[in-house]
Protein backbone atom coordinates (compact mmCIF):
# COMPACT_ATOMS: atom_id res chain seq x y z
CA UNK A 1 0.00 0.00 0.00
CA UNK A 2 1.29 3.77 -0.76
CA UNK A 3 1.15 5.21 2.59
CA UNK A 4 1.01 9.64 2.34
CA UNK A 5 1.53 11.42 5.81
CA UNK A 6 -0.74 14.05 5.98
CA UNK A 7 0.85 16.30 9.12
CA UNK A 8 -2.32 18.32 9.15
CA UNK A 9 -4.90 15.78 9.48
CA UNK A 10 -2.49 13.61 11.15
CA UNK A 11 -4.17 10.79 9.01
CA UNK A 12 -2.78 7.92 6.70
CA UNK A 13 -4.46 7.78 3.58
CA UNK A 14 -3.87 4.48 1.68
CA UNK A 15 -4.52 3.82 -2.09
CA UNK A 16 -3.27 1.16 -4.99
CA UNK A 17 0.52 0.35 -5.01
CA UNK A 18 2.84 1.52 -7.77
CA UNK A 19 3.92 -0.96 -10.20
CA UNK A 20 7.53 -2.66 -9.74
CA UNK A 21 9.88 -2.68 -12.22
CA UNK A 22 12.63 -4.16 -12.20
CA UNK A 23 16.36 -2.79 -11.62
CA UNK A 24 18.60 -1.95 -14.31
CA UNK A 25 22.10 -3.56 -13.91
CA UNK A 26 24.78 -3.51 -16.47
CA UNK A 27 26.30 -6.52 -18.40
CA UNK A 28 28.19 -7.45 -15.03
CA UNK A 29 25.38 -8.22 -12.97
CA UNK A 30 25.50 -8.55 -9.28
CA UNK A 31 23.95 -11.90 -10.18
CA UNK A 32 27.08 -13.17 -12.57
CA UNK A 33 29.23 -11.37 -9.82
CA UNK A 34 28.13 -13.64 -7.42
CA UNK A 35 28.37 -16.97 -9.35
CA UNK A 36 31.73 -16.11 -10.44
CA UNK A 37 33.32 -15.02 -6.68
CA UNK A 38 31.26 -18.06 -5.35
CA UNK A 39 33.64 -20.31 -7.94
CA UNK A 40 36.94 -18.77 -6.60
CA UNK A 41 35.36 -18.93 -2.92
CA UNK A 42 36.85 -21.48 -0.59
CA UNK A 43 34.49 -22.96 1.55
CA UNK A 44 33.87 -22.43 5.22
CA UNK A 45 32.09 -23.70 8.33
CA UNK A 46 28.39 -22.64 7.86
CA UNK A 47 28.02 -22.18 11.70
CA UNK A 48 30.68 -19.36 12.37
CA UNK A 49 29.21 -15.56 11.95
CA UNK A 50 31.71 -13.92 9.95
CA UNK A 51 33.45 -10.56 11.27
CA UNK A 52 36.39 -12.03 9.26
CA UNK A 53 38.24 -9.29 7.24
CA UNK A 54 41.69 -7.82 9.46
CA UNK A 55 43.18 -8.43 6.04
CA UNK A 56 42.38 -8.56 2.58
CA UNK A 57 43.49 -11.09 -0.39
CA UNK A 58 44.52 -9.72 -3.67
CA UNK A 59 41.27 -11.41 -5.39
CA UNK A 60 38.97 -9.62 -2.84
CA UNK A 61 41.14 -6.06 -3.64
CA UNK A 62 40.53 -6.86 -7.23
CA UNK A 63 36.59 -8.15 -7.04
CA UNK A 64 36.25 -4.63 -5.32
CA UNK A 65 37.56 -2.86 -7.93
CA UNK A 66 35.78 -4.62 -10.58
CA UNK A 67 32.92 -4.53 -9.10
CA UNK A 68 28.86 -4.74 -10.41
CA UNK A 69 27.64 -1.65 -12.37
CA UNK A 70 24.40 0.13 -12.44
CA UNK A 71 23.87 1.88 -15.66
CA UNK A 72 22.66 5.44 -15.25
CA UNK A 73 20.29 6.67 -17.87
CA UNK A 74 23.03 8.34 -20.18
CA UNK A 75 24.58 5.01 -20.18
CA UNK A 76 27.00 5.99 -17.50
CA UNK A 77 28.34 3.47 -15.13
CA UNK A 78 27.54 3.89 -11.73
CA UNK A 79 29.79 1.52 -8.99
CA UNK A 80 27.00 -0.74 -7.25
CA UNK A 81 28.98 0.22 -3.91
CA UNK A 82 31.19 3.00 -2.85
CA UNK A 83 32.55 4.32 0.42
CA UNK A 84 30.65 6.83 2.48
CA UNK A 85 32.52 9.87 3.89
CA UNK A 86 29.57 11.14 6.21
CA UNK A 87 31.30 11.81 9.68
CA UNK A 88 34.80 10.28 8.56
CA UNK A 89 37.74 12.47 10.48
CA UNK A 90 35.19 15.65 10.79
CA UNK A 91 31.36 15.55 12.41
CA UNK A 92 29.61 18.61 11.00
CA UNK A 93 28.32 21.37 13.40
CA UNK A 94 24.82 20.84 13.02
CA UNK A 95 24.85 16.89 12.59
CA UNK A 96 24.39 15.86 16.22
CA UNK A 97 20.54 17.92 16.18
CA UNK A 98 20.02 16.12 13.33
CA UNK A 99 20.65 12.96 14.05
CA UNK A 100 19.70 12.54 17.77
CA UNK A 101 17.25 10.09 16.91
CA UNK A 102 19.97 7.74 15.95
CA UNK A 103 21.91 8.73 19.19
CA UNK A 104 25.06 9.53 17.11
CA UNK A 105 27.80 11.07 19.79
CA UNK A 106 30.75 9.59 18.42
CA UNK A 107 34.14 11.36 17.81
CA UNK A 108 36.33 11.09 14.89
CA UNK A 109 39.14 8.69 15.97
CA UNK A 110 41.23 9.48 12.31
CA UNK A 111 41.69 11.97 9.47
CA UNK A 112 39.84 11.59 6.58
CA UNK A 113 42.84 11.50 4.59
CA UNK A 114 43.58 8.38 6.35
CA UNK A 115 40.50 6.51 6.05
CA UNK A 116 39.78 7.35 2.54
CA UNK A 117 43.65 6.30 1.50
CA UNK A 118 42.99 2.68 3.20
CA UNK A 119 39.67 2.93 1.44
CA UNK A 120 41.27 3.03 -2.34
CA UNK A 121 43.99 0.87 -1.11
CA UNK A 122 41.00 -1.90 -0.08
CA UNK A 123 39.76 -1.59 -3.74
CA UNK A 124 37.00 1.08 -3.20
CA UNK A 125 36.69 3.35 -6.70
CA UNK A 126 33.28 5.27 -5.73
CA UNK A 127 33.95 8.05 -3.08
CA UNK A 128 30.73 9.81 -1.55
CA UNK A 129 31.07 13.08 -0.03
CA UNK A 130 29.18 16.30 0.11
CA UNK A 131 29.69 20.27 1.16
CA UNK A 132 28.34 19.28 4.15
CA UNK A 133 30.33 16.95 5.36
CA UNK A 134 33.22 19.33 6.22
CA UNK A 135 36.24 16.86 4.76
CA UNK A 136 36.73 17.22 1.05
CA UNK A 137 40.20 18.56 1.09
CA UNK A 138 41.27 16.00 3.10
CA UNK A 139 39.60 13.49 0.87
CA UNK A 140 41.43 15.04 -1.67
CA UNK A 141 44.55 14.50 -0.44
CA UNK A 142 43.92 10.72 0.04
CA UNK A 143 43.06 11.01 -3.80
CA UNK A 144 46.22 12.66 -4.65
CA UNK A 145 48.36 10.63 -2.72
CA UNK A 146 46.72 6.99 -3.71
CA UNK A 147 47.83 6.87 -7.31
CA UNK A 148 44.16 6.02 -8.83
CA UNK A 149 43.67 7.32 -11.50
CA UNK A 150 40.82 9.65 -12.28
CA UNK A 151 38.92 8.06 -14.79
CA UNK A 152 39.33 5.05 -12.43
CA UNK A 153 37.13 6.46 -9.66
CA UNK A 154 33.66 7.70 -9.56
CA UNK A 155 32.81 11.06 -7.56
CA UNK A 156 30.10 12.26 -5.77
CA UNK A 157 29.19 15.43 -3.86
CA UNK A 158 26.44 16.97 -2.29
CA UNK A 159 25.81 20.90 -2.53
CA UNK A 160 24.36 21.61 1.35
CA UNK A 161 20.90 23.50 2.33
CA UNK A 162 22.93 26.80 3.25
CA UNK A 163 24.34 27.29 -0.56
CA UNK A 164 21.15 26.23 -1.84
CA UNK A 165 19.17 28.94 -0.56
CA UNK A 166 22.04 31.71 -1.77
CA UNK A 167 21.31 31.02 -4.91
CA UNK A 168 22.97 30.38 -8.51
CA UNK A 169 26.43 32.20 -7.42
CA UNK A 170 26.81 30.87 -4.14
CA UNK A 171 26.52 27.37 -5.92
CA UNK A 172 28.77 27.96 -8.18
CA UNK A 173 31.33 28.99 -5.96
CA UNK A 174 30.82 26.11 -3.40
CA UNK A 175 31.05 23.72 -6.93
CA UNK A 176 34.48 25.20 -7.70
CA UNK A 177 35.57 24.88 -4.02
CA UNK A 178 34.50 21.42 -4.10
CA UNK A 179 36.53 20.84 -7.57
CA UNK A 180 39.46 22.24 -5.82
CA UNK A 181 39.23 20.80 -2.91
CA UNK A 182 39.12 16.96 -4.47
CA UNK A 183 42.11 18.22 -6.40
CA UNK A 184 39.50 17.12 -9.99
CA UNK A 185 38.50 19.19 -12.95
CA UNK A 186 34.75 17.57 -12.59
CA UNK A 187 32.53 15.29 -10.86
CA UNK A 188 30.77 12.43 -11.98
CA UNK A 189 27.45 13.35 -9.91
CA UNK A 190 26.26 16.03 -8.14
CA UNK A 191 23.38 16.22 -6.04
CA UNK A 192 21.02 18.43 -4.45
CA UNK A 193 21.39 17.43 -0.72
CA UNK A 194 17.46 18.52 0.64
CA UNK A 195 15.26 19.72 -1.34
CA UNK A 196 14.68 23.68 0.49
CA UNK A 197 11.36 24.76 -0.02
CA UNK A 198 11.34 27.46 -2.87
CA UNK A 199 14.97 27.26 -3.29
CA UNK A 200 15.78 23.64 -4.49
CA UNK A 201 14.35 23.91 -7.99
CA UNK A 202 16.54 26.46 -9.24
CA UNK A 203 19.50 25.05 -8.00
CA UNK A 204 18.46 21.83 -9.18
CA UNK A 205 18.57 24.21 -12.78
CA UNK A 206 21.99 26.16 -11.78
CA UNK A 207 23.41 22.49 -11.42
CA UNK A 208 21.98 21.53 -14.74
CA UNK A 209 23.87 24.77 -16.04
CA UNK A 210 27.07 23.60 -14.32
CA UNK A 211 26.77 19.90 -16.10
CA UNK A 212 26.62 21.60 -19.73
CA UNK A 213 29.41 23.45 -18.79
CA UNK A 214 31.36 20.21 -18.34
CA UNK A 215 32.20 20.56 -14.45
CA UNK A 216 29.48 18.09 -13.36
CA UNK A 217 28.83 14.49 -15.52
CA UNK A 218 25.66 13.50 -14.10
CA UNK A 219 22.95 15.52 -11.82
CA UNK A 220 20.82 13.96 -8.93
CA UNK A 221 18.92 14.50 -5.89
CA UNK A 222 18.88 13.64 -2.44
CA UNK A 223 16.33 13.28 0.25
CA UNK A 224 13.50 14.01 -2.27
CA UNK A 225 10.06 12.36 -1.73
CA UNK A 226 8.18 11.48 -4.73
CA UNK A 227 6.47 14.89 -4.25
CA UNK A 228 9.85 17.22 -4.48
CA UNK A 229 10.43 15.21 -7.96
CA UNK A 230 7.11 15.97 -9.02
CA UNK A 231 7.82 19.68 -8.53
CA UNK A 232 10.99 19.09 -10.51
CA UNK A 233 8.88 17.95 -13.22
CA UNK A 234 6.22 20.56 -13.14
CA UNK A 235 9.14 23.37 -12.70
CA UNK A 236 9.59 22.23 -16.80
CA UNK A 237 12.48 19.84 -16.33
CA UNK A 238 12.67 17.70 -19.00
CA UNK A 239 12.93 13.83 -19.79
CA UNK A 240 16.41 14.14 -20.73
CA UNK A 241 17.37 16.45 -17.68
CA UNK A 242 15.67 14.42 -14.78
CA UNK A 243 17.61 13.26 -11.82
CA UNK A 244 19.49 9.99 -12.43
CA UNK A 245 20.11 9.50 -8.67
CA UNK A 246 18.19 9.97 -5.31
CA UNK A 247 20.20 9.28 -2.52
CA UNK A 248 17.95 8.44 0.14
CA UNK A 249 18.13 6.35 3.89
CA UNK A 250 17.69 2.81 2.68
CA UNK A 251 18.14 -0.69 4.82
CA UNK A 252 15.07 -3.20 5.78
CA UNK A 253 14.53 -0.99 8.76
CA UNK A 254 13.68 1.48 6.32
CA UNK A 255 12.49 0.23 3.31
CA UNK A 256 10.55 2.77 1.67
CA UNK A 257 8.75 0.09 -1.02
CA UNK A 258 6.36 2.27 -2.62
CA UNK A 259 8.62 5.68 -2.66
CA UNK A 260 11.63 3.46 -4.30
CA UNK A 261 9.17 1.84 -7.00
CA UNK A 262 7.99 5.16 -8.10
CA UNK A 263 11.63 6.14 -8.39
CA UNK A 264 12.51 3.10 -10.86
CA UNK A 265 9.68 3.82 -12.99
CA UNK A 266 10.99 6.85 -13.45
CA UNK A 267 14.55 5.28 -14.63
CA UNK A 268 16.13 6.87 -11.06
CA UNK A 269 18.55 4.79 -9.71
CA UNK A 270 18.75 4.46 -6.09
CA UNK A 271 21.53 5.29 -3.73
CA UNK A 272 21.64 3.86 -0.05
CA UNK A 273 22.78 6.00 2.71
CA UNK A 274 22.65 4.36 6.56
CA UNK A 275 23.11 1.15 4.22
CA UNK A 276 23.97 -0.62 7.60
CA UNK A 277 22.03 1.63 10.07
CA UNK A 278 24.76 3.19 12.19
CA UNK A 279 26.19 0.02 13.14
CA UNK A 280 22.54 -0.29 15.57
CA UNK A 281 20.97 -3.17 14.39
CA UNK A 282 23.97 -5.68 14.57
CA UNK A 283 22.26 -7.45 17.38
CA UNK A 284 18.63 -8.36 15.53
CA UNK A 285 18.32 -11.79 15.69
CA UNK A 286 17.04 -11.83 11.81
CA UNK A 287 20.40 -10.71 10.73
CA UNK A 288 22.59 -13.01 12.99
CA UNK A 289 20.71 -16.03 12.10
CA UNK A 290 21.10 -15.09 8.61
CA UNK A 291 24.83 -14.50 9.54
CA UNK A 292 25.06 -17.91 11.05
CA UNK A 293 23.59 -19.59 7.36
CA UNK A 294 25.93 -17.98 5.25
CA UNK A 295 28.95 -17.38 7.25
CA UNK A 296 29.02 -14.02 7.06
CA UNK A 297 28.50 -10.39 9.28
CA UNK A 298 24.99 -9.09 9.98
CA UNK A 299 26.86 -5.94 8.37
CA UNK A 300 27.34 -8.25 5.24
CA UNK A 301 23.60 -9.16 5.52
CA UNK A 302 22.64 -6.00 5.20
CA UNK A 303 24.78 -5.08 2.68
CA UNK A 304 23.60 -7.79 0.50
CA UNK A 305 19.71 -7.00 1.06
CA UNK A 306 20.89 -3.92 -0.93
CA UNK A 307 22.58 -4.91 -3.32
CA UNK A 308 20.22 -7.85 -4.66
CA UNK A 309 17.69 -4.74 -4.22
CA UNK A 310 19.64 -3.26 -7.10
CA UNK A 311 20.48 -0.03 -4.93
CA UNK A 312 23.47 1.44 -4.55
CA UNK A 313 25.14 0.76 -1.59
CA UNK A 314 27.38 3.27 0.54
CA UNK A 315 28.54 2.14 3.92
CA UNK A 316 31.11 4.04 6.00
CA UNK A 317 33.46 2.91 8.28
CA UNK A 318 36.69 4.68 9.85
CA UNK A 319 38.28 1.16 10.04
CA UNK A 320 39.82 -0.47 7.79
CA UNK A 321 39.26 -4.18 8.73
CA UNK A 322 35.77 -2.80 8.48
CA UNK A 323 36.15 -1.31 5.16
CA UNK A 324 36.89 -4.64 3.91
CA UNK A 325 34.23 -6.94 5.82
CA UNK A 326 31.37 -4.37 4.30
CA UNK A 327 32.35 -4.70 0.89
CA UNK A 328 32.17 -8.85 1.09
CA UNK A 329 28.79 -8.38 -0.64
CA UNK A 330 29.15 -10.35 -3.84
CA UNK A 331 30.00 -13.84 -3.09
CA UNK A 332 26.59 -15.40 -1.72
CA UNK A 333 22.57 -14.75 -2.64
CA UNK A 334 20.10 -14.57 -0.43
CA UNK A 335 16.41 -16.52 -1.09
CA UNK A 336 13.58 -15.04 -2.08
CA UNK A 337 11.96 -16.02 1.12
CA UNK A 338 15.11 -14.67 3.38
CA UNK A 339 14.47 -11.21 1.27
CA UNK A 340 11.02 -11.10 1.99
CA UNK A 341 11.80 -11.45 5.64
CA UNK A 342 14.37 -8.55 5.75
CA UNK A 343 11.59 -6.47 4.16
CA UNK A 344 8.91 -7.05 7.06
CA UNK A 345 11.78 -5.04 9.17
CA UNK A 346 10.22 -1.70 8.66
CA UNK A 347 7.30 -0.83 10.72
CA UNK A 348 4.91 2.03 10.76
CA UNK A 349 7.14 3.63 13.59
CA UNK A 350 9.80 3.97 11.59
CA UNK A 351 7.79 5.27 8.94
CA UNK A 352 6.71 8.77 11.28
CA UNK A 353 10.04 8.93 12.29
CA UNK A 354 11.40 9.23 8.70
CA UNK A 355 8.80 11.93 8.17
CA UNK A 356 9.98 13.88 11.32
CA UNK A 357 13.30 13.68 10.01
CA UNK A 358 12.21 15.11 6.98
CA UNK A 359 10.38 18.19 7.99
CA UNK A 360 13.21 19.08 10.49
CA UNK A 361 15.65 18.59 7.58
CA UNK A 362 14.41 20.39 4.47
CA UNK A 363 14.84 23.77 6.29
CA UNK A 364 17.90 23.21 8.42
CA UNK A 365 21.00 25.22 8.26
CA UNK A 366 18.94 27.76 6.46
CA UNK A 367 17.47 31.18 7.61
CA UNK A 368 14.02 29.34 8.10
CA UNK A 369 15.88 26.43 10.10
CA UNK A 370 13.09 25.47 13.34
CA UNK A 371 10.47 26.54 10.96
CA UNK A 372 7.92 24.97 9.18
CA UNK A 373 7.65 27.26 6.40
CA UNK A 374 7.26 25.87 3.04
CA UNK A 375 7.56 22.64 4.33
CA UNK A 376 5.27 19.89 2.39
CA UNK A 377 3.15 18.16 4.98
CA UNK A 378 1.45 15.89 2.43
CA UNK A 379 4.01 13.33 0.89
CA UNK A 380 4.50 9.82 0.42
CA UNK A 381 6.31 8.39 3.31
CA UNK A 382 6.26 4.77 2.44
Amino acid sequence: MKIVATAMLGTILCTASLPKPSAAVSSRTIASFVASSIGRSTSSSPTTTSRNMSTQTPEQKQSLIDCPTIPLRDGTSHPAIGFGTYKVGFIPASASSAVAAAGATDEPQRTAEDCVTDALNSGYRFLECAEFYGNEQEVGKAIKASGVPREDLFICSKVWTTTIEKGDDAIRAQLEKTLSDLGTDYVDLYLIHWPVPGKHVDAYKTVLDLKKEGKVKNVGVSNYAVEDYKELLSAGITSEDKPVVNQIEINPFLYRKNTIEYFKSEGVVMQSYRSLRDGKAMDNPTLISLGEKYNKSPAQILGRWCVQHGFVYVPKSVKIERMVENAQVFDFELSEEEMATLDALTTSDAFETFFGLYKKCVNRDTSKDGSMEGVKTDITID
